[in-house]
């Protein structure tokens, strides 16, 4: 996808909001980062900004139902499909877009670190880390200081609390990245009791929805759940309201397709 056809797409994006709560499409999961992105960056604050994105990379084209693991090279597999995923997205951020640099900062953790200049003015420039992860805390420190006013991006972070660093880390953690970072967009999914549950954030609220789709006529379907929330949502509170508008869990719900269907395998054939 070109430069052009990017701001084209997040421009009919804004003129006209999405009705689905999460992305058809990886085209289209990249186009609502950048129109949440921009949302965030253009949020007038007296601080820099400092942005998580959590993004749900694909599986490679080459992946079949049998894989028991689609990514068995780990970040490494990943690191070059994510790559081009976060070029893409700081490139449709920035206004008048010139050269987009990187550089592996740790081979050994998958870790990049990338600019996208802006023609307009040093100011506009994005700076962005792939795959940080609790051993680039000193590296996290050292780059946010060097970026000073510009946006810095967290890209598909690798640890989430403060206590993923270790003992001892704590108040340095906070300091350097859990005090300073938002949320800029996030696309996440999880099993919740047993229901295939997607979030996602989309500056300023948390969505979330539950995905049923074991009757295959009606398809798969989008059952929404808590009321849009800046705070992301906890899972007893996304469980509870599983609970009121789908009571009946999922194995049952299968169950009773069985009895009013019949097996799969038997659909469609003459008794």
């Amino acid at each position: 996808m070109t430069r052009h056809n990017i701001l084209v797409c997040v421009a009919m994006l804004l003129l006209d909001p999405v009705s689905s709560l999460i992305p058809a499409t990886p085209a289209e999961q990249t186009l609502r980062a950048i129109r949440s992105l921009r949302n965030a960056i253009e949020e007038e604050t007296n601080k820099p900004k400092r942005l998580y994105v959590d993004y749900l990379i694909p599986l490679p084209p080459e992946t079949v139902a049998a894989d028991i693991d689609p990514w068995p090279g780990g970040l490494a597999q990943m690191y070059p499909y994510a790559e081009d995923i976060l070029k893409e997205i700081i490139g449709g951020i920035v206004d008048d877009a010139g050269t987009c640099s990187s550089q592996v900062i740790s081979p050994q953790d998958c870790c990049g670190f990338f600019v996208q200049e802006s023609n307009t003015s040093p100011r506009n420039d994005i700076a962005a880390l792939l795959f940080p992860g609790v051993d680039q805390l000193d590296k996290i420190a050292e780059i946010d200081q060097m970026v000073g006013d510009r946006t810095l991006v967290l890209f598909n972070r690798q640890f989430k609390r403060s206590a993923d660093f270790g003992f001892g880390n704590k108040e340095k953690s906070d300091k350097i990245v859990f005090d300073k970072f938002s949320w800029g967009f996030a696309f996440q999914e999880f099993a919740c009791r047993g229901e295939d549950v997607k979030l996602t954030f989309e500056y300023p609220n948390w969505q979330s929805c539950a995905i049923c789709d074991e009757d295959q006529e009606l398809g798969a379907r989008e059952i929404p759940l808590l009321d849009p929330k800046t705070s992301r949502p906890l899972y007893d509170d996304l469980e509870t309201k599983i609970n009121e508008v789908l009571p009946e869990p999922l194995w049952m719900r299968k169950m009773g397709e069985v009895e009013t269907k019949g097996f799969k395998f038997q659909r469609g054939q003459n008794d």
